[in-house]
């Protein structure tokens, strides 16, 4: 077996190559779900498609990534973090091309196979944090998800211009973004040449088992869930929260923007925080309380929507970080980190999938926005109960 060098041992320029391979890995990782919803309409009337098929056209993904996420440690076992990332990225350019073509029936299975693309970066970049950037775990995770937001923000911009110039309209503007693929999966291409695993990983022969009778993981788990929870919920309702109050649409587009960029900047802000405090159980549960603040904020005073949009943005960024940084921070080694990731995505994103639905059920029977939000702040403060429990210096060891 052939032994190369660590990651921070390597030449300047394969160090550099690994950095900017690993960014347009994460820039591919939510632009193909984020181009969709502005264009939602457009392709609902084009396909003749009901609205419920409509909107399984975005929980499909989170679906398909709890499905998904527990067989890709596993996977990576066998062909390695760097095979499997790379595989992931020529899965995801077929995926978003087939969901583009003209051929009925190929818009569920490209979304399906672009899933489990991004399911196995989800998994694999906390990873391969762990392994190579192993003394810069916050900061490595907090430039990955800055790269994942404003990606995701822009795609979503750019989705409706995109469609009205490009021949071929919202397909052309959604199968574009294959070719954003395309480049990372070359520029990650050299990564193949180095050994698969870092110092501490096992060999491939070890059988691979899943930390689901460790509490700590339960508990990173929990948090992530609630962490993608009130995320995704909030990206599917806040415009319709903020319309309710009398709001016009154009105003809720902003306040939606003003979420998702406040959440970006936390995503910068968090990493310099982390290595001033001597474990992270205080910076999780105040930012859940800042979130429930937020919550509560929509209320009792829906007219101070952008004040509530910038708490609940505040909240979320932070909390969405730490809980893709916990996969990196509660496990021993990076085969930790992958069963970690595996678990905690798997049961984070079912419950995303159907948490938006839930709170809109909630509001068609009730016909207002009380009990939704309501149901919000309390799962914010049971947040802060998982925080304190996630946020400690233990790790996994699988």
């Amino acid at each position: 077996m052939t032994i190369v060098r660590p990651a921070n041992e390597q030449t300047a320029g394969r160090r550099a190559l690994l950095i900017i391979g690993f960014l347009l890995i994460a820039a591919n990782m939510r632009v193909a779900l984020t181009s969709v919803g502005p264009l939602l309409e457009t392709i609902r009337r084009d396909l003749g498609l009901s609205a419920g098929q409509a909107g399984f056209i975005g929980t499909l993904p989170l679906l398909t990534f709890a499905a998904f996420s527990p067989q890709v440690p596993r996977l990576a076992r066998r062909f390695g973090i760097d095979v499997m990332l790379w595989v992931a990225m020529a899965v995801l350019a077929a995926g978003i091309v087939l969901r583009s073509l003209p051929v009925a029936g190929l818009l569920w299975v490209g979304t399906v196979l672009l899933g489990a693309a991004i399911a196995i970066a989800n998994v694999l970049l906390p990873s391969m944090i762990k392994r190579d950037f192993p003394d810069h775990i916050g900061a490595a995770t907090g430039v990955y998800t800055s790269v994942i937001g404003v990606l995701a923000s822009t795609a979503a911009g750019v989705a409706v211009p995109l469609a009205g110039v490009l021949p071929g309209g919202w397909r052309t503007a959604l199968g574009c973004w294959a070719g954003f693929a395309l480049v990372a999966f070359a520029v990650w291409a050299p990564q193949l040449r180095r050994a698969n695993r870092g110092p501490g990983v096992p060999a491939r022969t070890v059988k691979p088992r899943a930390p689901w009778r460790s509490p700590l993981a339960w508990e990173v788990s929990g948090f992530m869930a609630l962490s993608a929870c009130g995320f995704y919920t909030m990206l599917a309702w806040f415009p319709s929260i903020v319309v309710s109050t009398g709001e016009s649409e154009a105003y809720a587009g902003w306040m939606l923007f003003v979420y998702q960029i406040v959440g970006v900047m936390m995503s910068i802000v968090v990493p310099m925080l982390l290595p001033r405090l001597a474990d992270q159980r205080l910076i999780a549960a105040a930012s859940a309380l800042v979130a429930m603040i937020g919550y509560l904020g929509l209320l009792v005073a829906p007219d101070l929507s952008l004040l509530w949009a910038i708490c609940t943005g505040v909240g979320a960024g932070a909390l969405f970080f730490l809980a893709l940084a916990f996969f990196s921070l509660r496990a021993a080694d990076p085969r930790s980190s992958a069963s970690l990731a595996g678990m905690g995505q798997s049961v984070g994103y079912l419950i995303a999938a159907v948490g938006p639905v839930l709170i809109g059920l909630l509001h068609d029977w009730t016909g207002g926005w009380t009990v939704p939000l309501a149901v919000l702040t309390g799962l914010a403060a049971l947040h802060t109960v998982f925080g304190l429990r996630a946020g400690r210096d233990a790790h996994v060891h699988v």
